[in-house]
């Protein structure tokens, strides 16, 4: 039986002495985080779960590789990361965007004003934002959303992606730059 704990890094420590009970609990607070990341980068529902999946059996594998250094959730979104770019790296040309997603309407306001033109206009907004990030290449698309979907600091990205800050710093200034030529080119199209 499980003793009672609270905090991540606690559940990853009994994970790690083979209690299935903290993994299951692990899983149960991350995977819809680990979800949003995947579809992030693959832009792909049955994709994302795939990868989320294998991030968890890989985590499952390699939870002896955890020492701590790091949060648990930045070592998982390291491990989904890497399932996600692995999937990237597998697949054939590029997976066509599915603005209808629900997703979508995560980028859009929550201070809705109740008028439907000005949901109508985040919305085609909102879309035209998730398209372009879509086209980036995964080494700017991946540090773009850590930080600015999932709020992630950059020392947390830096530590995801296993580089030092400043080399973030740099990624996230071009996919900025990148995100903004490809918006503009979509406005002109």
């Amino acid at each position: 039986m499980t003793e009672r704990v609270d905090t991540d890094r606690d559940l990853m420590g009994a994970a790690q002495r083979g209690d299935g009970v903290a993994f299951d609990e692990l899983v149960r607070r991350h995977t819809a985080a680990m979800y949003r990341v995947a579809y992030r980068i693959l832009n792909d529902r049955a994709e994302a779960e795939d990868a989320v999946q294998e991030a968890w059996v890989s985590a499952w594998r390699s939870l002896h590789r955890f020492r701590g250094d790091a949060a648990p959730t930045t070592w998982l979104y390291r491990v989904v990361t890497n399932a996600a770019l692995a999937q990237v790296r597998r697949r054939k040309p590029a997976v066509p965007m599915d603005v209808s997603d629900e997703s979508v309407s995560h980028l859009v306001s929550d201070r809705d004003s109740g008028n439907p033109e000005d949901h109508a206009m985040r919305s085609e907004e909102a879309g035209r934002v998730h398209r372009a990030i879509a086209t980036l290449e995964p080494s700017q698309r991946v540090p773009l959303v850590l930080r600015e979907f999932e709020g992630m600091s950059y020392e947390e990205i830096a530590e995801v992606l296993e580089v030092n800050e400043a080399a973030l710093r740099s990624r996230l200034h071009r996919a900025r730059l990148a995100l903004v030529a490809r918006l503009k080119e979509m406005h002109r199209e």
